[in-house]
């Protein structure tokens, strides 16, 4: 995987973390089709390759992470073309939340719209102080096209994902970690060097069971409790077989850090 195979984006990896930039600076990264499917298309690749462990997510320059879509793909939208542009950006969405890998986002700036859908979508957002989160669409006669008015609700629940949608009011990284929209809220010279501590924390974890924790709980949180429990006895049958159980035992009891193999 290297930077210069994509046109609006970056993709980098740097040991066991896929370094995954939004790069439209000059549009504070919005989202146009093609960045939609390049980012698809580095994500489809970062879940082949069994040397990636965790996916960080970020964006170029210095005004924002991302302010959601661009409004060009919205001139001449009739009815069907805009449930189409909703799904395609909705498939992405789901697509980080469906991969086996964790995802960090690392955010800075604007972080509006599809820009917080994206970082909806991920595990784990860590914040700059400076950063500020909305869901604006409300403002333009629109309603979040992406994935915010049930990922939203499903994280903050109802009230305070009905203020963030309906009044499209922007707020603030620390009311953003108060609400628990993200997880934590740093320094913005240290924004990156948090989001890396954590992603290659994520990275030396065992694969396996991280991707049946990530799914049992995406999964299990949209069912009733006795299904979802259901789902986690057998999910912790099946890590019960793996070499990576055996190892993280045998580092317990050997009193040394285990080295998982996702086997």
């Amino acid at each position: 995987m290297t930077e210069s195979r994509f046109d609006h984006i970056l993709a980098e990896k740097r040991g066991r973390v896929l370094w995954l930039s939004l790069n439209r600076p000059g549009r504070m990264n919005a989202f146009n089709m093609e960045m939609i499917d390049e980012v698809t298309t580095a994500i489809d690749e970062a879940d082949a390759d069994e040397g990636v462990r965790c996916v960080l997510v970020k964006g170029e320059g210095e005004k924002a992470f991302s302010a959601g879509a661009d409004l060009a793909m919205f001139k001449g939208l009739d009815t069907e073309s805009a449930i189409a542009a909703s799904e395609r950006g909705q498939r992405l969405m789901d697509r980080i939340e469906a991969s086996p890998k964790p995802f960090v986002a690392a955010i800075h700036g604007f972080c509006l719209g599809g820009g917080l859908e994206f970082a909806l979508a991920c595990d784990f957002r860590v914040a700059a102080e400076s950063a500020s989160f909305g869901s604006p669409e409300i403002n333009l006669g629109l309603i979040p096209g992406w994935g915010a008015t049930q990922r939203l609700s499903r994280l903050l629940g109802l009230a305070r994902a009905k203020e963030l949608v309906l009044l499209g009011d922007r707020i603030k990284a620390d009311e953003a970690l108060r609400i628990g929209l993200v997880h934590k809220v740093v320094p913005l010279d240290r924004l990156y060097e948090e989001a890396e501590a954590l992603a290659q924390r994520l990275a030396a974890g065992p694969p396996v069971a991280l991707r049946v924790a990530k799914r049992s709980m995406n999964e299990g949180s949209q069912l009733p409790l006795m299904e979802g429990l259901r789902m986690e006895a057998e999910a912790f049958g099946a890590l019960a077989e793996t070499e990576d159980l055996v190892e993280g035992i045998s580092a317990f009891f050997e009193r040394r850090k285990p080295e998982f193999k996702g086997k």
